[in-house]
């Protein structure tokens, strides 16, 4: 498992963005980038993006088969979080929080679903943008309704179209998102859940802006 961090923004910005990504997300980071500016009217933020090299083992909180193409997926999320925690995210010194003030994790697809499992697993982020995450992932939605999420707010987002394939598990993501925001405001969380336009490959940076953006302007 091996990891790249890329930094963008202003490094000593009191708003510090985590997402994982891939070769396609370093593609069209500068566009997400831009989008959020946009749309947090020029606020002040550093985003670390963490490169991940293994997608579907690396983002996955426990091992699943394959759902498209051959292959399946892993338990390398706990692993993954622990890398954040001791290269990513400011130190606690006696438990005192240095560094930014506020800190957002957050992700497209299986990185929004890593993002929604680590807001579990810690306290350490303020608020958790999951856009058009992998929520169908077996039995995600059954972990979330028994365990509380560590986090207090939570955006969640998914396009329109994404319901409509023909692969049975992933078909689930509609019924789930919408079962999901539920269980999320019902435990007192402050949570949105935004529809998009398009299917799953549809404007993935803007989404991913538009999840992170909302944060940032709640406060």
């Amino acid at each position: 498992m091996s990891f790249e961090i890329f930094t963008f923004g202003t490094s000593y910005a009191d708003t510090l963005l985590i997402q994982m990504v891939d070769d396609h997300d370093l593609e069209v980071i500068e566009k997400e980038i831009s989008y959020i500016q946009e749309l947090t009217e020029g606020r002040n933020f550093c985003l670390k993006a963490v490169k991940v090299k293994n997608w579907n083992q690396d983002l996955t909180p426990w091992p699943a088969p394959a759902v498209f193409g051959k292959e399946g997926f892993g338990n390398g999320a706990a692993m993954t979080l622990g890398f954040l925690r001791q290269e990513v995210l400011p130190p606690l010194s006696d438990g005192v929080e240095e560094g930014p003030k506020r800190i957002f994790i957050g992700g497209y697809s299986l990185a929004g679903l890593f993002a929604l499992w680590a807001g579990y697993q810690t306290d350490r982020f303020d608020g958790i943008a999951a856009a058009s995450p992998s929520i169908w992932f077996p039995l995600f939605f059954d972990y979330m309704q028994k365990n509380k999420i560590r986090t207090e707010t939570v955006y969640l987002s998914l396009g329109d179209r994404e319901e409509k394939t023909r692969n049975p598990v992933m078909a689930q993501v509609g019924n789930v998102i919408r079962n999901a925001e539920a269980i999320l405001r019902e435990g007192g969380t402050d949570c949105i859940l935004e529809w998009n336009q398009g299917n799953h490959f549809k404007e993935p940076d803007l989404r991913t802006a538009k999840a992170f953006a909302w944060l940032m302007n709640r406060g």
